[in-house]
């Protein structure tokens, strides 16, 4: 099961071009405990880094007006990283109709500009248990995978002995 000092420990990375919003959002996440904490202002490194490090959650702004990349580009790229997985995205803007359009492109739930503390640390700390209990599930599924496979082997294994017997 998951525990408050797992979610705390979740990995999250911040991405907005805004050094001030990536300051407020981890003094946020700091303040509540949070501890493994990365952010980039940079949109182009998040498939990379998230394909090296795996985030549990990742804060994405959508709208990046001096970069290359909008926030709906960088879910379409980390879809292609998860393309079996939960996309641990929760998108930040100040646009309303912007939420409904990234909810369809793949982020799990948005936080309007400007923060609300309680109300964004709560929809933080539920993407988190869901990621986190997703991976778990995950987990589980492959180890049961394994330890199904290991009884068919064996029953393989003892249906050639059966047979082996029966002809002598």
């Amino acid at each position: 099961m998951i525990n408050s000092s797992d979610i705390l420990q979740g990995k999250i990375l911040i991405v907005d071009d805004q050094v001030a919003n990536i300051l407020l959002l981890e003094r946020m996440l700091r303040g509540a405990g949070y501890v493994a904490i990365t952010s980039t202002t940079n949109p182009n490194e998040v498939s990379a880094l998230h394909h090296k490090n795996r985030y549990d959650l990742i804060l994405l702004d959508l709208e990046m007006p001096g970069e290359a990349y909008s926030g709906f580009q960088v879910m379409a790229e980390l879809k292609e990283v998860e393309a079996e997985h939960f996309l641990p995205v929760i998108v930040i803007t100040a646009h309303p109709d912007h939420k409904v359009h990234a909810l369809e492109a793949g982020a799990r739930d948005f936080i309007s500009k400007p923060f609300e503390l309680k109300e964004t640390l709560a929809r933080i700390h539920n993407m988190l248990e869901a990621r986190l209990l997703h991976v778990a599930a995950k987990n589980r599924i492959k180890a049961l995978e394994l330890e199904l496979g290991e009884v068919a082997a064996g029953n393989d294994l003892l249906r050639s002995q059966c047979a082996e017997t029966q002809r002598k």
